[in-house]
């Protein structure tokens, strides 16, 4: 009995279908949506809930970052993760309308929750670091942003202290909007890959089962 075969075993759903999603990652997935959905409402009106987002934001990128090294099966990058030359043949696949179908994530859907767990991390500490000014001063490594002269009490100071915070808040509001541009990339490619494989993804993320795999898919 091969590895795929007791995996399937193990994990199998209604009639037809198979267990992919555990249920801490999807608790993950939909926290994550609600999350940055009320960070970016709250962005200019109520700071304190919007700080609250944030934080709800960067716990769960923490946990995915863990749930990835030692979840389930789909839920570890080793399972899905591919390198640049796989991630772009299955980007010309799909462009050809020929790529397979995986039963996790997919080369594309790997890449992209690489690239929105880094843009939400950044996103999530540039916001942390605009709580309180003092802290910018810890990163030696961001000399256009440290403002060694907040000692003392000046124009000078003041000046310095002024465009740091200005440049901190335009690099958060970059990767706030980066995030947006991968989410809306996000969903199209879902709707598209629903639509290619004859499969409800958004519903396979609350369910947690998937259509078990094919001769030609990918488990």
């Amino acid at each position: 009995m091969t590895d795929a075969t007791t995996h399937e075993m193990l994990n199998a759903g209604p009639a037809g279908t198979i267990g992919v999603w555990d249920p801490l990652l999807r608790i993950f997935h939909w926290g994550l949506v609600a999350a940055v959905t009320v960070a970016w409402l709250t962005a200019d009106e109520w700071q304190t809930t919007h700080e609250v987002a944030g934080y709800t934001v960067a716990g769960l990128v923490a946990f995915r970052l863990v749930w990835g090294l030692v979840g389930s099966r789909y839920a570890r990058f080793a399972q899905f993760l591919k390198g640049p030359a796989g991630t772009l043949a299955y980007v010309g696949d799909m462009m050809r309308g020929r790529e397979r179908r995986y039963l996790g994530h997919n080369p594309a859907g790997a890449a992209m929750v690489v690239a929105l767990l880094v843009t939400l991390s950044g996103t999530a500490f540039t916001g942390w670091l605009m709580e309180d000014e003092t802290r910018v001063a810890m990163l030696p490594a961001m000399p256009a942003i440290v403002a060694p002269a907040w000692a003392y009490d000046d124009g000078d100071a003041q000046g310095q202290r002024g465009d740091s915070e200005d440049a901190l808040e335009e690099v958060h509001e970059t990767l706030a909007n980066l995030m947006l541009l991968l989410v809306a990339l996000h969903v199209a490619g879902v709707v598209l890959t629903s639509f290619r494989h004859h499969e409800n993804l958004p519903r396979a993320m609350v369910t947690g089962d998937k259509r078990a795999p094919g001769p030609d898919d990918i488990a």
